[in-house]
């Protein structure tokens, strides 16, 4: 019995080295650099810049998402169906980073300024693309140990890294955009030379850290040749069917997604037209990652203190009170202090909660492996991959529908009273609308750390028994 166990341990429950947890980790600021540009900053190019109608730019969005309801599966049954020359998961960080980087710097050249069709096939190649990188770079998470402590431990540090990632994007972007443009803006069409040199930037050191997390990772835990064959496109339909956590999980992401894609997408409008104060706009956004730094190295023993549950719902809780404050700053012009303070506090709350929910995605596929008997990792990451998005496209929506009926002009320094408090509901009240349906969602989670463990240990039992 005790040969048994040790044999389960050294099977499944790998530890992971500084290295090996700092180069998985690294996948996902690298994929911030290049994404979280364009999640943050597109909506506001396309109409600022390449010169695309809010409503236009916001039917895009969504023609994407919907192009990426079918697309996803199809890639998740791919990765969990075959293995590259380089492991199972860890050599699409090559095979699709690459033409991801370059179509990324496509996007944001005008060279055919107001054009639909281009706006239209860069984006739609970009988002399929992303798909083809982040779902392998998600079910690589479940592939490195089944140790829920290491997992904690592994997501911890990705957040940590992804959010470095989202500071280098939410301060540098404007910044960088503002001393490469031809005129020092960042807001009119003379800036586009600022912003196709900035993605240049941002997209080839995205490419060479997706080169250094390819080189620090090794698949380890992954299915049976056997039971790789038995994968099909419909387990996505089954799994969804059957695994009450990773439903539950899914809307979760639909509803996280949503909210920070919405508050990101306002938030230069925000900073911009409401606060006026353009100048302070990489602060604000700075703060949206700032927290990260501070509170996620504390996240192992928070969760230990008050339970992975009673987590998600205090920081939710603080993420909700710090939209309650930007939205009743009076004369925020004349406040930027105050503003900087309720994105902070704002930021905090929803850096931990989702930050964290990363790390229950590999107890969502352990759950549906004992079921089935096939660790689908790429199938399930396809499905929370399509409920993220859905989230995102909902984000990429709302604000451009929002901004069209508020009367937004883009380009005009003085919008009327009626723009600013669609741009307000944008960076405030939708978003936190959205954070208590979370809190709902989230508290309906049984997935304990003791279930989780004993999960994988028959599991792993089973396996040696075989």
């Amino acid at each position: 019995m005790e040969a048994s166990l040790a044999r389960n341990h050294e099977r499944g429950f790998y530890k992971l080295s500084g290295l090996q947890r700092i180069g998985f980790g690294s996948g996902d600021l690298a994929q911030n650099l290049i994404y979280n540009t364009v999640s943050t900053y597109l909506l506001f190019f396309y109409t600022n810049v390449f010169g695309i109608n809010p409503a236009a730019a916001a039917t895009m969005f969504l023609v994407v998402r919907i192009i990426d309801a079918i697309w996803d599966p199809v890639v998740g049954t791919i990765v969990d169906k075959h293995s590259t020359r380089f492991g199972k998961y860890r050599g699409y960080l090559v095979f699709a980073g690459l033409p991801l980087s370059v179509l990324a710097i496509l996007i944001f050249w005008n060279g055919f300024s107001g054009s639909l069709l281009y706006a239209y096939i860069t984006y739609v190649g970009l988002s399929m693309l992303y798909t083809f990188l982040n779902v392998p770079y998600g079910a690589l998470n479940a592939s490195l140990t089944r140790d829920n402590d290491e997992i904690t431990k592994l997501t911890t540090t990705r957040m940590f890294l992804a959010n470095l990632g989202g500071l280098a994007v939410a301060y540098g972007v404007p910044v960088l955009v503002k001393l490469f443009s031809s005129d020092g803006t960042w807001d009119t069409k003379s800036s586009a030379s600022g912003w196709l040199i900035t993605m240049a930037i941002y997209a080839g050191v995205g490419f060479l850290i997706l080169l250094f997390c390819f080189s620090q990772t090794k698949e380890k835990v992954v299915m049976d040749d056997a039971k790789q064959e038995e994968v099909k496109v419909s387990d996505l339909v089954t799994e969804f069917k059957r695994n009450k956590p990773l439903r539950i999980l899914a809307f979760f992401f639909i509803t996280a997604f949503a909210m920070m894609s919405i508050g990101n997408a306002g938030g230069s409008y925000y900073m911009q037209y409401v606060v006026q104060a353009s100048d302070d706009v990489q602060w604000f956004n700075a703060l949206g990652s700032i927290p990260a730094f501070i509170f996620l190295p504390l996240v192992p023993k928070i969760k230990k203190m008050i339970g992975k549950k009673g987590m998600f719902l205090v920081f939710l809780g603080i993420a909700i009170l710090g939209m309650l404050f930007i939205y009743l700053i009076p004369n925020p012009q004349n406040h930027i202090t105050l503003v900087l303070i309720a994105q902070f506090i704002k930021s905090t709350g929803i850096i931990v909660a989702t930050g964290y929910m990363w790390a229950l995605v590999p107890e969502v596929i352990s759950y549906g492996e004992l079921q089935s008997g096939k660790r689908i990792s790429g199938v399930v990451n396809a499905l929370t991959g399509f409920f993220f998005k859905f989230g995102m496209a909902l984000g990429g929506v709302v604000p451009g529908f929002v901004l069209s009926m508020t009367g937004y002009v883009a380009g005009d320094e003085h919008q009327s009273a009626f723009a600013q408090q669609g741009i307000l509901w944008l960076v405030a009240v939708l978003p936190a609308i959205l954070l208590i349906v979370a809190m709902i969602i989230i508290s309906k989670y049984d997935l304990t750390d003791e279930k989780i463990y004993e999960i994988n240990k028959q599991i792993e039992s089973r396996s040696s028994s075989i």
